[in-house]
């Protein structure tokens, strides 16, 4: 195993969704660079099971224990029928990527003060900002 300089973070968990099987996909992308930074990982696909060797959660509500970090990786317009399942979630904290900005979640979160950041996941990991 070679030393990627990183420091471990498996108490940290980090829920990917919207994330995808697909390589290409910048949610795949994230969901690798987290595991390969120590984060404890949690993709959610409804119709996935495996994503990069996770077990993949099918659904906000499968998740289970803390989640220290929710990125998201789904336009507003998927996001709006999943509010209520994210703040039952009690994120530490939600992370926005380019594309997935709303407004309605914006104001629930704030409603409920529950932190949010507009960033990307990838590079706030590659440049040490996660």
């Amino acid at each position: 195993m070679f030393d990627t300089g990183h420091a471990l973070h498996h108490d940290h968990t980090v829920v990917v969704l919207g994330a995808s099987p697909k390589p290409a996909r910048y949610s795949n992308q994230a969901v690798r660079l987290l595991k390969e930074h120590g984060y404890r990982v949690v993709p959610v696909h409804p119709r996935f099971t495996d994503i990069e060797g996770l077990h993949a959660a099918p659904s906000l509500e499968a998740v289970e224990g803390p989640v220290d970090t929710l990125t998201l990786y789904v336009g507003p317009e998927r996001s709006r029928p999943l509010i209520d399942d994210i703040v039952a979630l009690r994120p530490g904290r939600v992370i926005f990527n380019p594309g997935t900005e709303s407004a309605e979640l914006e104001a629930r979160l704030q409603s409920l003060e529950i932190p949010f950041i507009h960033g990307c996941t990838l590079v706030m990991l590659r440049t040490r900002q996660f």
